[in-house]
């Protein structure tokens, strides 16, 4: 007899915050029991006490809880889960910690710790995606040499302006942009030191830097018996210091056919590297054409916006895909209806950004035709120092832009927020901003935008 995949019964979730009452609640409606893990800081949450079960792991710093291994593992076998999700952040995208579930006898509810590794490697990843067929930015194929002229030779053979990249980079760290040839090699050399101490690897690599880009990224799902589909693209394009502000769906301005094109290239990409489960396929875009970045093997901060336009419960086909079963879709049945957009509301100054954890004195979240609030917050909830500033996600979707828009200055006029800071001024300046309501900016604007009003600040 074949085997039979069977859903699981039982699935720890090794994150916190909004993700982990995100995972929860999909597991809660697929009618599977959750273990939710939490540091000393994190005890009192909303997700903790809706949980099945719940095991402390250690104290608040990442490192001693939501970044510990051995606990995690410790805490699956002890409450008798079958797997573990690890949502995004922390050790999602961390092989030694997929494998190390794996051979503990859990599943891993994401791809393979051999998939993990080859996309975590941006040199390794741009030359799988070469391999078959998806449009890289043009630069050095693979790591850049020790010898100087060698680099230099390179870097003028792609043409300057030039990015030195993080081989094990993410998030926006270990990059740095190059003018001129005088200041190259310095620069490869301070890239290579900064890559060693932050992710242990100073391998670096060259790519030609894309004076105006925008930033649109491919959203996939895979399971292991080949089938792969894609669900459509994302804007990712306002950005501060390479970190998402605004997300949204589908891109405005791209002609359908050269998004249907690179849609089908991420899938059968998908294919040919025996990828299993979700994943971003991240893309430079200018002048009608795509150039891979990086892959995300991991559902994303701004999943909601393509579930709002394709009705797909993404983390709920990761957990059905981990544990086997087929995908339910394919390519035909997947329809994009109207637009979706996603403001990150995180604990911070939204003239400086710098983080303000503190108590909520006073908290009211929006409703209403089209919107949508994935926030783990609450009244007198405190957020801690200790852990990324995302207080929510607030979502708004439409017939159109122009309606999603409108819905999202509404939520957020109806949003209060007290006892800290928010950016939430900050996305009621830009749903009002003429270049954002006009669509199709670079990942340079909302760093223009701030420096020019910082300089007017400034004069006055």
């Amino acid at each position: 007899m074949p085997f039979a995949p069977k859903m699981f019964e039982k699935i720890l979730i090794a994150n916190r915050g909004e993700i982990a009452l995100r995972i929860q609640r999909a597991c809660r409606e697929m009618g599977i029991k959750t273990v939710a893990i939490h540091s000393e800081a994190d005890a009192d949450t909303k997700y903790v006490m809706l949980a099945d079960e719940s095991v402390c792991i250690g104290p608040a710093p990442s490192r001693d809880s939501y970044l510990n291994i051995p606990a995690i593992i410790s805490a699956a076998e002890v409450t008798d889960a079958q797997a573990i999700h690890p949502g995004y952040g922390f050790l999602s995208e961390n092989a030694d910690f997929a494998e190390r579930v794996e051979n503990s006898g859990f599943v891993f509810i994401g791809p393979t710790a051999a998939s993990i590794r080859t996309m975590g490697d941006k040199v390794a990843a741009k030359a799988a995606m070469k391999r078959v067929g998806v449009p890289c930015v043009p630069g050095s194929e693979g790591a850049l040499p020790e010898d100087p002229k060698e680099i230099r030779r390179l870097a003028l053979a792609v043409g300057y302006p030039v990015i030195i990249k993080a081989a094990g980079g993410g998030g926006g760290r270990g990059m740095r942009v190059v003018h001129t040839e005088a200041a190259l090699v310095n620069a490869v050399n301070t890239t290579r030191a900064e890559a060693q101490n932050a992710f242990g690897n100073p391998t670096v690599y060259l790519e030609k830097f894309l004076e105006n880009p925008r930033h649109v990224e491919i959203q996939v799902l895979a399971d292991e018996h080949r089938g792969a589909i894609y669900l459509g693209e994302r804007d990712c394009s306002m950005q501060r210091r390479h970190q998402k502000i605004i997300e949204e769906a589908p891109a405005p301005g791209i002609k359908p056919r050269l998004l249907e094109r690179i849609g089908e290239r991420c899938a059968e990409a998908c294919r040919k590297l025996g990828y299993r489960g979700a994943g971003t396929f991240e893309f430079l875009y200018e002048d009608d054409e795509f150039f891979f970045i990086e892959m995300n093997t991991r559902v994303q901060v701004e999943h909601p916006v393509t579930e709002m336009v394709t009705g797909i419960d993404i983390v709920q086909e990761q957990i059905r895909v981990a544990a086997g079963l087929k995908l339910r879709y394919r390519q035909r049945d997947i329809v994009k209806r109207g637009h979706a957009i996603e403001c990150r509301i995180n604990a911070e100054n939204p003239v400086t950004f710098v983080p303000s954890p503190g108590l909520i004195a006073q908290y009211h979240t929006p409703g209403g035709p089209g919107i949508r609030y994935d926030s783990h917050a609450y009244n007198n909830y405190y957020v801690p120092p200790h852990y990324d500033s995302l207080v929510g996600k607030l979502i708004a979707h439409g017939d159109t832009r122009e309606q999603a828009i409108a819905r999202m200055r509404i939520a957020l006029s109806e949003m209060v927020i007290e006892g800290i800071h928010t950016n939430i001024p900050l996305h009621q300046e830009l749903m009002n901003d003429a270049a954002f309501v006009r669509g199709g900016m670079s990942i340079h604007y909302l760093e223009e935008k701030m420096a020019a009003l910082k300089s007017i600040q400034s004069e006055t």
